[in-house]
């Protein structure tokens, strides 16, 4: 039998910033355009062709190797409906200030509570993390439609999961996209999607003064306790003071759906707290 823990948290809003800061990690992995933002090299990323690439696979196993140890994964409103069922969601500010979206995934450096050996122990995986070694690139197209931009599908060959001899074929043998690869073009089109839709999503927020910064305490035992710094939350007392005009512009913009989902997430804390307790 599991020993009991207490499946505290608690949440609030502050004034100011968040002091008393354990370890976090800040970075972000960025949603389509490999880890260039972060400073990472990436040497190798080429576009995918069929012709090139038709014998390449992707390993589909889950671990550090594959940059799955992460604590927080940068996600977007098109995907809060999957994600509220498992992940608590909070906002941050990137490095320019801007508000971002995160899946809260673990409490220390490093850690993912829903990583199991070479398994993702989720229904649904952010799509920034499921993307693997896929990103999107923009090239200039030609003649006419010089100052038009394409966007094409990218593959970092010197990945750990990228081989020619295990895992998930890209390509059919007779040609044509193989059933993994219509799955990555989907998760793609969920990125490609979402960091516009994000920047609606948080400018409207913003102009509501729906934001506000929290205090995230989370206590996992009788002696550990974690304070989540730097992170804000949809206050709910404004939400639901917001008049009937707001919440209906909101409703036919598409993002009334996603605020509920957002708050409704914060639920999930629990399970990451019965996670961390099992470790």
């Amino acid at each position: 039998m599991e020993r009991p823990f207490p499946l505290e948290w608690h949440v609030r809003a502050i004034d100011g910033r968040v002091s008393g800061r354990p370890k976090f990690q800040q970075e972000q992995r960025a949603a389509m355009w490999g880890l260039s933002d972060l400073g990472v090299s990436m040497p190798n990323i080429k576009i995918l062709d069929n012709v090139e690439h038709h014998n390449l696979k992707v390993k589909p196993e889950r671990g550090a190797v594959f940059g799955d140890n992460v604590n927080q994964a940068l996600v977007f409103p098109n995907e809060f409906r999957d994600l509220q069922r498992e992940y608590p969601i909070l906002f941050r500010k990137n490095a320019e200030g801007a508000f971002q979206a995160v899946a809260l995934l673990g409490l220390d450096r490093d850690e993912n509570l829903y990583l199991d050996g070479d398994r993702w122990d989720a229904h649904y995986i952010p799509a920034v993390q499921a993307r693997g070694p896929f990103s999107i690139g923009l090239q200039r197209g030609g003649g006419a439609s010089a100052t038009e931009t394409d966007a094409k599908i990218q593959i970092d060959l010197d990945n750990a999961a990228v081989n020619t001899e295990d895992g998930h074929a890209l390509f059919l043998p007779q040609g044509g996209n193989a059933p993994y690869l219509e799955y990555i073009i989907a998760v793609l089109r969920t990125l490609h999607d979402g960091v516009g839709m994000a920047t609606v999503f948080f400018d409207a927020l913003d102009k509501l003064k729906l934001i506000e910064p929290i205090t995230l305490e989370i206590k996992t035992s009788e002696t550990r306790q974690y304070t989540v710094p730097e992170v804000y939350a949809i206050s709910e007392e404004k939400f639901q003071s917001l008049p009937a005009d707001e919440l209906n512009k909101l409703h036919k913009s598409g993002l009334l759906a996603p605020c509920y989902w957002a708050l409704a997430s914060l639920d999930n804390i629990r399970q990451l707290v019965a996670r961390k307790n099992r470790v």
